[in-house]
């Protein structure tokens, strides 16, 4: 990939960003590893995660509820209902019906396989949630995911494995305070 042309480079961040479950959290560290600019890299994925949105938000649903009996595409389909409605009353059983937008850019802001973009999106629309709210969490949560992403990979890049390590134990660490502070509220 050293090779190619930089607006290649820069136009494949930008598609690989638009990629359901990959979206943004595999072009930064592509992008990253291809050594371009953040100061480029960074708007071309958080403009190519968000340019799904509106399509998502408006037609997919409904697409995947003609699609989900269908012979080929059928379970496929079925998945992606199953993700938005458990990850939307997911949201709404944490959040609440005040709580929601904080809600859904946490959730689309947390760089984890499944929070991004499109199933964030995806949930709104299940939750019926107003078009002007739900693409404004979004795109803060892209943002957010985005400056996430993008330190990870900037540390990675410079430190190599003791970064990735570093990284790895941060996220560890969160996760156990995390269980112990549920269990500790469960009490």
């Amino acid at each position: 990939m050293t090779s190619l042309p930089i607006v290649i480079k820069y136009l494949i961040v930008g598609l690989i960003s638009m990629v359901p479950i990959v979206e943004l959290r595999g072009a930064i560290p592509i992008a990253e590893g291809m050594g371009l600019n953040i100061l480029l890299y960074y708007p071309i994925a958080i403009l190519g995660n968000m340019l799904p949105v509106p399509f998502i938000y408006l037609f997919a649903r409904k697409i995947l509820e003609w699609g989900k009996d269908k012979k080929i595409i059928g379970k496929f389909f079925t998945w992606c209902l199953q993700k938005g409605e458990k990850g939307g009353e997911k949201l709404k059983a944490t959040a609440g019906n005040s709580g929601i937008f904080w809600a859904l850019l946490i959730f689309v802001g947390i760089p984890l396989p499944g929070t991004g973009a499109w199933t964030g999106t995806l949930a709104a629309s299940f939750l019926k949630l107003d078009f002007k709210t739900s693409v404004t969490a979004i795109m803060l949560g892209v943002i957010l995911a985005g400056i996430i992403m993008s330190l990870g990979s900037k540390i990675v890049s410079s430190f190599g494995w003791p970064g990735l390590i570093a990284i790895l134990a941060v996220i560890l660490v969160a996760i156990v305070v995390s269980i112990l502070m549920n269990k500790k509220k469960n009490k």
